[in-house]
């Protein structure tokens, strides 16, 4: 597993680290090049940004969600910080499936774009009404994807989960599927599909409406 920590100031530490994890077949240094850590040091908030490759095999894969947990989020809550998950596209995912499995080391979520899951248990979900009507039924250890709409479904705890996403983005239905669990001011939609663009713009407008 391989970190950037980029501080909201040289030689800062601030009160809230956020911990971004990146989609298949991206990677840490996107978020740099993409303008991320950019975005925050123009606004001057007191957030450090640490990205993430996580390096997974599979989405059930629980190993570097267990690293990141021992060498990143345990120690970061051990010096006192605030520390938020953020994920785009399957990072968005491991953010949830982390929460899922460790609820209260979190204290926010923010998911750009997320992946949700495989297309029958979305049409499931759907099927039953939305996740109000749906029923997990007995969940196997390795299936990540129930689980995090279990956890979605019994979640009441007041800490913010973001939700952010292009109307045009190809995981919109499930998108929408979420968004009715989550307050209106919880979810960004704009204009745009599942890239980097999108993202970012996504990215700004959560600083300007949280920090600003």
């Amino acid at each position: 597993m391989r970190s950037i920590l980029k501080a909201a100031a040289p030689g800062s530490v601030a009160p809230t680290q956020m911990v971004w994890l990146p989609g298949a077949y991206h990677s840490a240094q996107d978020f740099l090049d993409t303008g991320f850590a950019e975005a925050v040091l123009k606004r001057q908030i007191p957030l450090d940004l640490r990205f993430v490759d996580l390096e997974m095999q599979h989405v059930d894969d629980r190993e570097p969600l267990e690293r990141l947990r021992n060498e990143i989020v345990l120690p970061a809550l051990g010096s006192g910080v605030s520390v938020w998950l953020a994920g785009i596209s399957l990072g968005g995912f491991a953010a949830l499936d982390y929460a899922s499995s460790h609820p209260d080391e979190a204290d926010g979520l923010c998911l750009l774009a997320p992946y949700l899951g495989n297309r029958m248990l979305l049409t499931e979900i759907a099927a039953a009404s939305g996740l109000a009507g749906w029923e997990p039924g007995e969940l196997a250890q390795a299936d990540a994807e129930r689980r995090i709409w279990r956890y979605l479904k019994v979640r009441t705890d007041s800490r913010p989960l973001y939700l952010g996403y292009g109307q045009d983005d190809r995981f919109s239905a499930a998108h929408g599927l979420l968004s009715t669990r989550l307050p209106a001011n919880a979810v960004d939609v704009i204009g745009g599909g599942h890239d980097w663009r999108t993202w970012m713009k996504l990215w700004e407008n959560f600083l300007d409406s949280r920090f600003t």
